[in-house]
């Protein structure tokens, strides 16, 4: 039997694919973060299942509850916000089960980034002005960040940041991030994205940490950072991709003779 890692996405029951919902409602034993993954997602899982929420549960006591499930022949639904691949801890959990050799697969899910920029309409990578996206966090009470990733030195990029499980942190955040953007650098945080009381600040480096702080925003928030936030509405030339121009292998040069007979 197989242990199948699905990514939730980041609330929206609808945003869950259809392979992850389709595993779901075959499992016999559903592990869910229930601070994070909606109840409407595990719900199809069989009427028979077993459904946990594992919030509360240690690491060793999600393994056991996957071991006895695989031993018994059930496939287990492991169902995980977003898209497990980031900050999923899915790592420690494969390291596990390939020590008692109990197969798993993963199914990728929507990642919060994708969805507020969906929500906000907007592009992250604006032609000339942003072209790289970084995804991290910042170090509080979790894990230490390795060299060279805190946020001084991938500040010094200059590209759009997506910064994790930071929303408590902005302090530290706008004083890292002021000397490489500026203070008037645009910020979005995105609070409980695909939920029904999602919502987004628009603020500045400067300006963000007092904004936050006045909405009440302590947890499951998403923080970008980036001049090409405010660049949607002008201020940048259009793409090559679809620039008459532009050749490609699928759309040649479209000269005045190409179509003369020889």
């Amino acid at each position: 039997m197989t242990v199948h890692f699905i990514g939730a996405g980041p609330g929206d029951p609808d945003l869950i694919t259809v392979r992850g919902l389709r595993l779901i409602e075959t499992c016999g034993l559903c592990l869910y973060a229930g601070s994070l993954v909606p109840d409407a997602v595990v719900a199809a899982a069989p009427k028979s299942a077993r459904v946990l929420d594992t919030a509360a549960m240690t690491l060793d006591e999600i393994i056991a509850e996957i071991a006895a499930a695989h031993k018994a022949g059930l496939d287990i639904a492991r169902v995980h916000s977003g898209d497990p691949s980031l900050y999923g801890a899915i790592a420690e959990q494969i390291r596990r089960l390939r020590a008692l050799d109990i197969p798993y697969d993963i199914t990728p899910g929507v990642s919060a980034y994708a969805a507020a920029a969906a929500a906000l309409g907007i592009e992250l990578t604006i032609p000339e002005i942003s072209q790289t996206l970084i995804l991290t966090r910042t170090a509080m009470k979790s894990s230490a960040m390795p060299e060279g990733e805190d946020l001084t030195s991938l500040g010094r990029t200059g590209a759009t940041l997506a910064i994790h499980l930071s929303v408590r942190n902005l302090r530290a955040i706008e004083r890292e991030l002021t000397p490489f953007y500026g203070a008037d650098c645009p910020v979005i945080v995105a609070y409980r994205v695909g939920w029904p009381d999602q919502a987004f600040i628009h603020a500045t480096l400067a300006t963000i940490r007092t904004a936050v702080t006045a909405a009440k925003i302590t947890r499951t928030a998403l923080i970008f950072v980036g001049k090409g936030l405010a660049a949607s509405d002008g201020g940048f030339r259009d793409s090559a991709l679809y620039d008459a121009g532009h050749a490609h292998i699928l759309r040649p040069v479209r000269g005045a003779n190409q179509d003369a007979p020889a």
